[in-house]
């Protein structure tokens, strides 16, 4: 009764509901865990090994989810291109959508303390089903779908947990920092560091990994923990911030039968806390199958069962389909999903008609669908109808958006600490290194007290300026273009996950990534500088520095830019070629007078106003040289290296470059920004 009479109490104030404030989600909260603690006390004191680690005060919102008529189509090129040509020899309408159906009318319900396994075979539609759940998927979806009897929202987002089947963790950090970052990041704000390490540590000892919680995770061409702690490392990752839905596709995909028992084990501790977990299963043993709850058989979209799945072996008993041999129940259910029946009995009109039929497969699974249509289906529908009607109280609280639980600028300091030591490596990399230096020393020695008494030797050293100008935009454009190709399945996982804003990331990685293109073009210009002799002024060294660092900023800027506009690591080394190609070509070296209706295209190139920029800080108009020759001294001015640059016209290059680097890194969150949105995983 006194939650009934605070559930009202909250209803009546509905603006206070909507504001999201603390002591909202608090009283909510509160009154979810009592219902949740009258619901499954019995359930709770069985499993009690399990709970211990997540004590029912601090019990995620119950979410029960109904799933009613849910349908998912794609677009099929094929089937688009034969809707054309039917339309046009036979003036028919075959297949007028051009989609094709992935899901045929799937219903069902769970709710917290349960285990729902979704079981087919590969193509079944089975992860498209979990993506949905976890609105992953919403285009092209029809039927009804409902968390505690509330659609999908931005305020259910925060609630759920996902656990890809390929674990998306960042390969340079260890398993504990992997921890504490997703928690300083995601748990709530008036949480300690004290107690959000604690909560690391608690999920570290239940999940198994105190071993490996020092080593890194590793993945591709990094050494790091087994496929096992991978995947429980997955698990922590998402149960460390209390989801009240937990979605898991393929979670025991090459692990060992014990390892993938283990994991169940901790999957059934994590719903008897309270939570709702759902997750989809290939071929499971048969220890692990009776661990399930409850079961949906899909086989070609279609639900084949659903149900307990300790009754699913009475169920297809009743229907006189039984296993000849002694067999596991999963494997005995994929096979029937398939339509795989040796070693299987028949009633007698399915053999009658399966042996006039030639796709005697198909005359299987048609024949399991239709039953479950008649038996099953309208069963479900009218408990989803009448008995499992989501408390009141629970409709509200789920309706209350969870707001950021830290501000920009605590999101930018974690982001910006785990950036920095996932990259850090590549930033103090030893070839890196010794590739900067290497060059520098090579350059020094082939320009050795290089001069400007002459023509030719004047040449030369502007020819070593515009060498260091193609060095550092090549080397800045392809170290910044793979950046978030790269890490685009990393940035989407945690942008589904709400976990920052977009703009802490942007920030944290062009700050974190301008450590080597200003620490290393920064040595190497002390080398180089020295070494071949340019003017020994402070003003000109200082100034000749800082332009190659403004053009090495630059280049970033448009790496990025290139690479997140495709967001593929092939085609952005590509585009990034070609742009470099044309932006070497109206530098200013190669061609210094391009004819007019080419002359745009230099005014695109921020080699060309680096280039020029670096000449005026190296060379005044007034220089004299070539004193030796019949003519006398002549000015700097005079050369024909300097035809197209006054050398006495001011800085404007400065501005634009500034203007360049802002502008490409502006474009780049935009893109970003529209790119992520409509990546999935």
């Amino acid at each position: 009764m006194e939650i009934k009479r605070s559930a009202e109490e909250l209803e009546d104030n509905h603006v206070m509901q909507i504001s999201g404030s603390n002591g909202i989600v608090h009283n909510m909260e509160f009154m979810s865990q009592a219902y949740l603690r009258n619901q499954y006390s019995s359930e709770i004191d069985i499993h009690e090994e399990f709970v211990s680690p997540y004590p029912h005060e601090d019990a995620p919102l119950p979410i029960f989810l109904k799933f009613e008529d849910v349908e998912y189509k794609v677009r099929n090129i094929q089937a688009s291109l034969k809707t054309m040509v039917s339309k046009v020899v036979t003036h028919t309408n075959s297949d007028p959508d051009g989609y094709k159906h992935i899901l045929k009318g799937i219903t069902g319900s769970t709710g917290p303390g349960e285990i729902l396994a979704l079981m087919g075979p590969s193509g079944s539609g089975k992860t498209t089903l979990l993506k949905i759940m976890g609105g992953r998927l919403t285009d092209n979806v029809k039927g009804k779908l409902t968390y505690n009897d509330i659609p999908y929202s931005p305020s259910v987002k925060r609630r759920i947990g996902f656990v890809t089947q390929d674990d998306v963790l960042l390969p340079q950090l260890t398993v504990e920092e992997t921890l504490a970052f997703a928690a300083f990041l995601r748990l709530p704000s008036n949480m300690s560091k004290e107690q959000k390490y604690a909560k690391v540590e608690m999920i570290i000892k239940e999940l198994g990994l105190e071993r490996c919680r020092h080593t890194r995770v590793g993945g591709g061409f990094v050494k790091g923990i087994s496929g096992g702690e991978r995947k429980r490392t997955s698990i922590a990752y998402e149960i460390l911030v209390d989801p009240s839905l937990l979605l898991l596709d393929e979670p025991t995909s090459g692990l060992d039968s014990t390892s993938a028992t283990k994991l169940l084990h901790i999957l059934q501790g994590v719903a008897k806390a309270g939570r709702t977990v759902i997750t989809t299963i290939h071929q499971p043993s048969s220890r692990m199958f009776h661990m399930f709850d409850k079961l949906l058989l899909i086989s070609e979209g279609h639900p084949a069962y659903y149900g307990k799945a300790r009754e699913a072996m009475e169920y297809f008993s009743s229907l006189r389909i039984l296993p000849e041999i002694a067999m596991n129940p999963a494997e005995f259910l994929l096979d029937l999903a398939t339509g795989q029946v040796s070693d299987i009995s028949l009633p007698e009109e399915l053999l009658a008609t399966k042996t006039t039929q030639p796709d005697s497969e198909n005359v299987i699974v048609k024949y399991l669908q239709l039953r479950y249509k008649t038996d099953l289906e309208p069963k479900e529908k009218e408990e989803n109808h009448r008995n499992r009607k989501a408390p009141e109280h629970l409709q509200i609280a789920i309706q209350v958006k969870k707001d950021w639980t830290l501000s920009w600028w605590d999101q930018f300091m974690i982001i910006f600490r785990r950036t920095f030591r996932e990259r850090r490596r590549d930033y103090f990399d030893m070839l890196r290194l010794v590739q900067s230096l290497g060059v520098a020393v090579v350059l020094g020695l082939l320009w050795w007290k290089s001069k400007t008494d002459t023509e030719a030797h004047l040449r030369d050293q502007v020819g070593l300026m515009f060498y260091i100008c193609i060095f550092w935009t090549s080397s800045s454009l392809f170290g910044a273009v793979y950046v978030f190709p790269f890490e685009k399945i990393y940035l989407v996982k945690e942008r589904k996950a709400d976990m920052y804003r977009l703009s802490v990331y942007y920030v944290c990685s062009t700050l974190c990534d301008m450590v080597a293109h200003v620490l290393y073009p920064t040595f190497f210009m002390i080398i180089v500088y020295f070494m071949a002799g340019f003017s020994r002024t402070v003003p000109c060294f200082v100034f000749t520095v800082l332009t190659i660092l403004l053009i090495a900023i630059t280049s970033q800027g448009a790496g990025e830019f290139l690479g997140a506009s495709v967001l593929s690591i092939k085609r952005a080394g590509m585009i990034a070629s070609l742009v470099l190609m044309m932006f070497l070509l109206t530098g200013g070296y190669y061609v210094q007078h391009i004819p007019k209706f080419m002359q745009w295209l230099k005014y695109l190139s921020f080699m060309h106003y680096g280039f020029r920029l670096l000449l005026k800080v190296q060379y005044s108009a007034d220089q004299v040289f070539d004193c030796a020759s019949k003519g006398g001294c002549r000015t700097l001015q005079s050369s024909s290296s300097f035809d197209t640059v006054n050398l006495n016209g001011g800085l404007e290059e400065l501005w634009v470059l500034l203007g360049m680097a802002f502008g490409y890194r502006l474009c780049t969150y935009f893109c970003l920004r529209k790119k992520i949105s409509i990546c999935h995983l």
